[in-house]
């Protein structure tokens, strides 16, 4: 039985399905699961009953509004759905988003920074090699190691969520967590800080190391079990039939298929019934109606430009899909009139992103964050020092929160280290992997007390 995943672009991805991240979708698609682009605005919990799990590769200048974000939360803890969340180095700050409010309901929150490593790395210090798993958990379950390609760190905030992988002792920031995951009553949520481990040709990207057996566990993992019983024993809805997934095979491959008939009610009806109490609601509203509207027109531009520059054997494929986009259009037909400044501000965007996808080698160091400049190493080879924690801004009950979730993390090794003592004694584990496990279970017990220590002072202030 196929599921659904809806990767949202009505926030301005930097990842798409059919453009940058089309590996992923075709590795998902063949193993029982149906990638769909999900536009929808704004996002509400009747439109996502169609979806089993839902993605956002990595908003860029779009914030998702309060109101689709209870939605979701709503859609996640009462109907089991499944939610990923994918962000950049520099966090929501670098990116103009606001991923973080949507993980802080789950306690979780994306910091504004990048994951070096200087020593362990894939030839550039952006591109860390990871193999710190704090603890078994299914989506980390066969992985020996994985790409963490230009991406922010994570916190965990708040009780019920934990960190199953961590950067290296020798990375910057050192031991903090990169993968997320929490439980909110039916529903799933993975949070983590690089959305380019999963892009197409690029080193460190969805072909490095374990990375495709990560993507599979994660969105097997996200299939709550609430939701593979609905759609076992209930007659779930399944999304309309939108254009094909493109996929990567030739043109030959592709005249074989048949042409999506657009039907007559589009994806685009919108409920305008809603109840807006605060002008700043309204206002909130509009800009994504209006960042939606340029996101179809510089997507039909491009469309038209590729099928006028391809060849004569692919014109009739492309141009249906043309003509079919262009059907929308019509309901648009002055936008570069109205809004000509924010119009060609997307077409850069857009046009960044196409001459990002041609660079099939590993792109440029990015800057390195002002905090890690002064604090440059004084001789080779020795290690800089751990960042200071960021305490300093977290309110009490932030602080509570943290520790509440430390408690759990703190429980989880504790017990795992039983196990793996009760596992070495009976035979089933060799000395030397149970040296090198119980050291690294012991160091993370030694950390989340200290961290618990600092809150505790912190909190007795």
């Amino acid at each position: 039985m196929p599921y659904h995943i809806a990767f949202d672009i009505s926030h301005k991805p930097r990842g798409r399905i059919d453009e940058n991240i089309t590996e992923l979708r075709d590795y998902l698609n063949s193993n029982d699961f149906i990638c769909y682009n999900f536009l929808e605005v704004p996002i509400t919990e009747e439109s996502l009953m169609l979806y089993d799990i839902l993605v956002f590769v990595c908003p860029d200048f779009a914030r998702i509004s309060s109101l689709e974000i209870t939605a979701i939360v709503n859609w996640i803890k009462n109907s089991g759905g499944g939610l990923l969340l994918l962000s950049h180095a520099g966090g929501d700050r670098g990116r103009g988003s606001n991923l973080s409010e949507i993980s802080d309901q789950f306690g979780i929150a994306f910091e504004n920074d990048q994951v070096l490593d200087e020593r362990i790395n894939l030839g550039l210090e952006n591109i860390p090699l990871i193999s710190s798993f704090n603890i078994p958990h299914p989506i980390t379950a066969g992985i020996g190691s994985l790409c963490y390609r230009s991406g922010s760190s994570l916190s965990i905030i708040g009780s019920g969520a934990f960190s199953i992988a961590d950067s290296n002792e020798t990375s910057e920031p050192f031991s903090c967590p990169l993968i997320c995951v929490a439980e909110p009553e039916k529903g799933r949520v993975c949070c983590i800080g690089s959305y380019e481990m999963f892009r197409d040709k690029v080193g460190g990207g969805f072909q490095c190391n374990d990375n495709p057996q990560l993507a599979l566990n994660i969105f097997q993992w996200l299939l709550s079990d609430h939701r593979i019983e609905l759609r076992t024993n209930v007659d779930m809805p399944t999304p309309a039939t939108q254009t094909p997934p493109i996929s990567s095979k030739t043109s030959l491959e592709q005249d074989t298929i048949p042409p999506t008939i657009p039907t007559e009610k589009t994806s685009l009806d919108i409920d305008f019934s809603m109840k807006i109490s605060k002008k700043s609601e309204l206002v909130e509203l509009l800009k994504i109606f209006q960042n939606q509207i340029n996101t179809i027109k510089s997507t039909i531009d491009k469309l038209i430009e590729k099928a006028m520059g391809t060849n004569n054997d692919n014109i009739d494929f492309e141009n249906s899909e043309t003509n079919q986009n262009s059907d929308s259009s019509q309901n648009f037909p002055s936008i570069e009139q109205e809004d000509k400044d924010l119009a060609q501000k997307s077409e850069k965007i857009e046009k960044h992103i196409f001459e990002d996808l041609e660079d099939t080698t590993l792109t440029a160091l990015p800057p390195k964050p002002e905090s890690l400049k002064k604090d440059e190493i004084d001789s080779e080879g020795a290690l800089k020092p751990p960042p200071k924690l960021k305490t300093k801004d977290k309110t009490k009950n932030q602080l509570k929160n943290e520790k509440e979730g430390l408690k759990t993390k703190l429980t989880s090794v504790q017990d795992l280290l039983k196990f793996i003592d009760k596992k070495h004694t009976s035979g089933k584990m060799n000395d030397e992997e149970y040296v090198k496990r119980t050291k690294k279970l012991q160091s993370d017990i030694k950390k989340t007390k200290k961290r618990m220590d600092i809150i505790n002072k912190l909190l007795e202030k």
